[in-house]
């Protein structure tokens, strides 16, 4: 995914972002997780990146 990503920014377009959930995860760490970011962050903090999730330490 990675690749595409940079040939697609490299023409010039933009994504808000792409988060990767993390499978070992439960919903509800997830939930924790995705209400975290959209709580804390600035409206294009996460443009044009693929972040990992957890942001957060592992519990």
């Amino acid at each position: 995914m990675p690749v595409h990503l940079a040939d697609h920014l490299a023409q010039g377009r933009h994504i808000p972002g792409i988060l990767i959930l993390n499978h070992n995860f439960s919903i509800g760490q997830t939930l924790d997780e995705l209400i975290l970011i959209a709580e804390a962050s600035f409206e294009d903090e996460y443009q044009d990146q693929i972040i990992n999730l957890p942001l957060s330490k592992l519990r």
